[in-house]
């Protein structure tokens, strides 16, 4: 008597791989046909700061750091630049992932058709972040160049690339942000993403060394310690926009090995803890 005998086609690996780059070219179709509505959202904010901070302010008189004319003008805009990368990156990243994935879950309930791909739940969340970080990486490559133009007559930030820091630090930030993104779309409620914005993106923003140096804020002391300095270690935007201003300016800045070990520590933190809450919302 004969045994007849069928093996799959595809190992289980090759068949998860196929699943991540369909779900991740999936996203990327969608992204190509709104590309228009992307590049509006990607602009706006970033466009609407530097034209406020470095072409009215300086304009009507009001520049930050005026004091020192357009030469201290300059520099604030050499200050800024790098910080708008930044903040670009974080809020694609919290809007590709966070707010979409807050959707799917809700009323959408697109989340179910996602997990039914032949591939692991983690893998469906993971193909949401690497799509979210080439939105992310897009971003970047749009503001950059506006924010470097935008400016003043006068007013002129010295900017040097250094290409090597920008080709690994802007996607290791994107992934960071988009593992971000999925953890606070997986532990924010639909209708509680006003929140999420209140007491989570704008202190990020704020204290995330945007507008200015972390190593400024060693002036910012009580009887002798730093307590600003110290404190917005704890935010992970401070490494993203310390490193941009290593990667595009000549500025002080924190020390690339701290920069890069630290944001890949907070980037499998956030993968972690959002790749546990993903699966716990999926199956609960």
């Amino acid at each position: 008597m004969f045994r007849s005998e069928v093996r799959p086609h595809r190992s289980a690996a090759a068949s998860s791989r196929s699943a991540l780059a369909g779900l991740v070219r999936r996203d990327l179709t969608v992204l190509r046909k709104n590309f228009g509505e992307f590049v509006g959202r990607t602009v706006m904010q970033p466009l609407l700061l530097v034209f406020v901070f470095l072409y009215v302010f300086p304009s009507i008189g009001q520049g930050i750091g005026s004091g020192g004319g357009t030469t201290g003008e300059s520099a604030f805009a050499t200050v800024l630049v790098p910080g708008v990368v930044s903040i670009a990156i974080m809020f694609q990243g919290i809007q590709s992932v966070a707010i979409q994935m807050s959707q799917e879950f809700g009323f959408t309930r697109e989340i179910e058709d996602r997990v039914q791909a032949p591939c692991p739940i983690w893998l469906v969340a993971v193909a949401r972040v690497l799509s979210g970080a080439a939105q992310g990486l897009i971003s970047a490559v749009i503001v950059f160049p506006i924010a470097a133009v935008v400016h003043a007559p006068g007013v002129h930030p010295q900017l040097s690339v250094d290409w090597w820091i920008a080709v690994t630090l802007i996607p290791l930030s994107c992934i960071a942000m988009t593992s971000l993104g999925l953890l606070l779309g997986t532990a924010f409620e639909p209708r509680n993403i006003g929140v999420m914005f209140g007491f989570v993106v704008l202190p990020l923003v704020f204290l995330g060394g945007t507008y200015y140096q972390w190593t400024k804020l060693s002036l910012v002391a009580v009887d002798g310690f730093h307590w600003l300095q110290v404190l917005v270690l704890l935010n992970p935007l401070i490494y993203i926009t310390e490193g941009m201003r290593a990667g595009f300016t000549d500025l002080s800045h924190m020390p690339l090995y701290v920069v890069y070990p630290v944001l890949i520590g907070f980037c499998a933190l956030f993968l972690g803890l959002g790749l546990r809450n993903f699966r716990h919302r999926v199956l609960s």
